[in-house]
């Protein structure tokens, strides 16, 4: 077996009683106190992640720009420097190799890639530079530590006196936290307010530390994998190798909103752009169960008792106290307000196609 590889703040979880468990590679922490404690302090206060694991690239040189043109979906010089964007790669029959954030720095880029895909991601991208372009594989040199919850900006002023209220979605500052270099930016993934801070293996613990004790009057819990899904999927926040992958394209996976077709030619446009010409076979749809049931991916999706498509993630809802799940699910049957069936250990539980996100009127854009 291949050891899994542990973040700079494993000993940290270790203390703190986190069940810990395999994902992409690494030791993550599942939960702490219990995943419902951890999803709810976000959602009303604050909680702590390790995101560690992901992976981060630094792309510079005088070709950056236009070769990040050529691979991504979105439109890179719409960036400014300060500024970051959601975007994704693809295949050239438009399979989404991965999602991913593009930062743009005075000296260049950097890419945050999901953990699993980082040796893939790096080698294709190394595939396609060319000799103005110089690429660095730094998440071995970089912690990553993610704050989310209506009260994270002042769990973060409060840590390192920075003020963070002209700080806006999507926009980083390079600071410092706890005394050294950072990065702290306006992300997450979990539909609330939120911030990211990049800083180097060292200077991590501290950096955790210090957020957890400003944190203490702000209610703020560390929390784990199991509460970053269950948050990421009440807003339908994609999950690569569940809900988008080599096999899916951007426009039958929902993120035709990122995916720049006028912005010129990229790997994967020609076959992007005949899907939405034509309309895609499938789309990716929100479900809401009827009855008292938890949906798992896998579970086939009926329409009058035949199946239509398949489950790609789904859990018990924390904050609506009820079913829900994401599935791709044949044309036809997409609309919203299509009632639909999800087949759950021989038995049919009732579902109804919901617009997104499921949750609404979060602290995301506070």
């Amino acid at each position: 077996m291949t050891q899994l590889k542990r973040t700079p703040l494993h000993d940290r979880h270790l203390a703190l009683g986190a069940k810990l468990t395999p994902f992409a590679g690494f030791e993550m922490p599942l939960q702490y106190d219990g995943i419902m404690a951890e999803h709810k302090a976000v959602r009303t206060a604050a909680g702590l992640f390790d995101i560690s694991h992901m992976g981060e690239f630094a792309v510079s040189g005088a070709g950056a720009e236009s070769f990040l043109q050529s691979l991504a979906v979105n439109d890179v010089a719409a960036l400014q420097v300060g500024q970051a964007q959601y975007s994704a790669i693809c295949r050239p029959d438009g399979g989404l190799l991965d999602d991913l954030l593009i930062y743009r720095r005075e000296n260049g880029y950097m890419l945050v890639v999901n953990a699993a895909n980082i040796a893939g991601d790096f080698d294709w991208l190394r595939a396609h530079a060319g000799a103005d372009v110089t690429l660095q594989d730094i998440s071995d040199s970089t912690a990553l530590i993610a704050v989310q919850g209506p009260h994270s900006r002042k769990v973060l002023e409060a840590a390192f006196g920075e003020q963070l209220a002209g700080l806006e979605f999507y926009h980083f500052s390079e600071t410092s936290a706890g005394g050294a270099p950072a990065i702290i930016s306006r992300t997450g993934y979990t539909g609330e307010l939120g911030f990211e801070i990049y800083t180097s293996p060292d200077a991590a613990p501290d950096v955790w530390d210090d957020l957890l004790r400003a944190g203490t009057e702000f209610g703020i819990r560390p929390a784990g994998l199991g509460a970053r899904d269950t948050l990421r999927l009440e807003m339908k926040y994609c999950l690569y190798g569940n809900d988008i992958s080599v096999d899916t394209n951007p426009i039958e996976a929902g993120l035709g909103w990122i995916t720049k077709l006028d912005k010129g030619p990229f790997i994967g446009s020609q076959a992007i752009a005949a899907v939405k010409a034509a309309g895609p076979d499938r789309r990716l749809v929100c479900l809401v169960l009827e009855e008292r049931a938890v949906p798992r991916p896998g579970y086939p999706i009926l329409a009058a008792g035949e199946p239509v498509g398949t489950v790609t993630s789904g859990t018990q809802s924390l904050t609506l106290k009820q079913g829900i799940a994401l599935g791709y699910v044949a044309r036809g049957f997409t609309k919203t307000g299509t009632e639909l069936a999800v087949e759950i250990r021989g038995r049919r539980a009732a579902a109804r196609v919901v617009k997104p996100p499921f949750v609404s009127g979060t602290s995301l854009m506070d």
